[in-house]
């Protein structure tokens, strides 16, 4: 059979680590022993509300959700999305020119790259961070800068060392706090660095707020679009999967600049029809009711790290408490890389994490371990772990 040739964009997209480590689990799966215990996942494991649910299902009756719905979404949704932001932030936005909405922020933060590079042209890149960042950047036939999150900043970049030739160079500029993988917040003081610098060199900001509703500690997670002049400089996108466990919904949105709001619409056009409307009614419901639900996830999520931290710790591992997301961000013991610790673990204790290194070069040396398992799966996990460590005689 004629196998045809793909094009050079598709072949520079960057190798799906991830897909390797599932087929790895797969095949451990069918060999015999305990049940396998996936700590390597960042999907929310807890259902959808029920009264969004409910919002669907009623929504999906009304006639006039079965047409198309406007390229751009419905007004009360993006009307709802501003609501949403002056309740929670204070941050006041036009809901017609400084909201776009989204397939899901992943199909956001491909799209903003091809919006916005040439080839040639420079992003700014976390690492570790999420790697479908560079998937766009691939796409646009761009080039990547990344900024090292090191343990002694608390993994946040210092811009101290980008030299002034890639600060002219660069377009874009992505972050993420609460941050996927190592679960640092950022602080207004960096916020505030963050706009000085993007405007004083033209960079686009992206800031990935997927996980803004999972703070712990009493402590909520800062909006880049709070800080003065955030809008001036870019955009913020938010999901509702992590807040409402809504991932298989895919339903997402951009606030800020409006020129960026403009181009991630306009290419959005070219590619979809907006979202079904009965998605678009029951988004609606989420961001306008009572939010005890996220409360309530939230405080799973606190207690959950608190179980697994301080088994962890009493084991003597090297984990230090997340301050935000639902993710942990381990030291591998000595001896280890981050690949070769999480296959022993499969191999010896039936327990899956992701090794850092498939966030990038600087996540070697970590693991990411998720919170998105039940307290009796995580306390079996502890067994697990401890089990490991002195099997395996670690100090």
């Amino acid at each position: 059979m004629k196998e045809f040739k793909q094009s050079d964009a598709i072949q520079r997209l960057p190798e799906q680590f991830f897909a390797k480590l599932v087929k790895k689990v797969n095949e451990a799966k069918q060999l015999e022993g305990p049940e396998m215990i996936n700590l390597g996942q960042g999907n929310p494991d807890q259902p959808t509300p029920e009264h969004i649910v409910q919002s669907l299902q009623q929504a999906a009756e009304k006639p006039e959700y079965h047409k198309y719905s406007p390229f751009q979404g419905f007004d009360f949704l993006k009307e709802a999305v501003a609501t949403f932001y002056k309740r929670e932030y204070d941050v006041d936005l036009d809901p017609e020119s400084e909201v776009a909405i989204m397939f899901g922020s992943k199909t956001g933060l491909v799209e903003v790259s091809q919006c916005f590079l040439n080839e040639g042209d420079l992003a700014l890149m976390p690492d570790p961070g999420y790697p479908d960042y560079w998937s766009g950047v691939a796409l646009a036939n761009a080039e990547m800068k990344t900024m090292p999150l090191l343990e002694e900043n608390d993994f946040l970049p210092d811009y101290t060392q980008l030299d002034q030739e890639t600060l002219e160079r660069a377009k874009l500029m992505f972050l993420n706090y609460p941050n996927n993988p190592t679960s640092a917040v950022a602080d207004r003081a960096f916020f505030d660095k963050t706009v000085e610098l993007a405007e004083a060199n033209d960079i686009c900001v992206v800031h990935d707020f997927a996980y803004g509703a999972i703070g712990f500690d009493g402590e909520k997670p800062l909006s880049f679009m709070q800080v003065p002049g955030a809008k001036d400089v870019g955009v913020e996108m938010y999901t509702m999967s992590k807040t409402f466990n809504m991932a298989g919904w895919r339903v997402a949105f951009a606030v800020g600049n409006p020129s960026v709001i403009q181009a991630l619409e306009l290419i959005q056009d070219h590619q979809f029809v907006s979202l079904f409307g009965a998605v678009q009614e029951a988004t609606a419901t989420a961001l306008l009711d009572s939010q005890q639900c996220v409360e309530d996830l939230v405080a799973m999520y606190e207690k959950r790290r608190d179980i697994l931290v301080e088994g962890l710790q009493e084991q003597g591992w090297h984990i230090a408490p997340p301050k935000g997301s639902f993710f942990m961000w381990m030291r591998v013991p000595e001896g280890f890389t981050s690949e070769s610790f999480a296959d022993d673990l499969i191999d010896k204790a039936r327990m899956v994490v992701a090794p850092g290194i498939g966030f990038g070069d600087y996540g070697e040396g970590f693991v990411r371990i998720g919170l998105v398992n039940s307290e009796e799966q995580l306390k079996e996990a502890l067994n697990r772990f401890e089990a490991y460590k002195n099997q395996m005689d670690i100090s």
